[in-house]
């Protein structure tokens, strides 16, 4: 098996590596940060890279995705509308029935318990919904 050296034959995982590099600022470091977090709540969850550049995290579904702004690091939650928040992380994307994001901006600090419980429910959530839907 020979390796093209093509954007399409880097692993996702490498993708996001190279993009959390190539922002070099406080962008890279929250991004990677997230992914750390996400990585500590399920060592098994499946990175993927989606239009054209968009950070997603998986198991039985998506989770989330991590999407980098000029101002703005958005951490999108493909089921967060369904997903207890009693800390009140969200605090973007509020009015959709699906979705709900958390924009982290420069020198934001991160309530790393809670959105490590928001992580863990959405995982959850999707376990329980691939289950009835086999």
């Amino acid at each position: 098996m020979e390796m093209q050296s093509t954007e399409d034959s880097k692993s996702p995982s490498q993708q996001i590596d190279e993009k959390i590099e190539e922002l070099g600022d406080w962008r890279g470091q929250m991004l990677s940060k997230v992914r750390n977090l996400i990585k500590q709540v399920d060592p098994d969850v499946v990175e993927e890279w989606k239009w054209r550049g968009t950070p997603v995290w998986s198991h039985d579904g998506m989770i989330c995705t991590g999407e980098t702004y000029k101002n703005a690091v958005k951490m999108t939650f493909a089921k967060g509308a369904s997903l207890d928040d009693p800390t009140h992380i969200f605090n973007s994307s509020l009015d959709g029935n699906t979705r709900r994001a958390i924009d982290f901006h420069e020198g934001d600090e991160v309530n790393e318990e809670a959105l490590k419980k928001l992580i863990s429910a959405a995982i959850a959530l999707n376990k329980s919904s691939h289950k009835k839907s086999r």
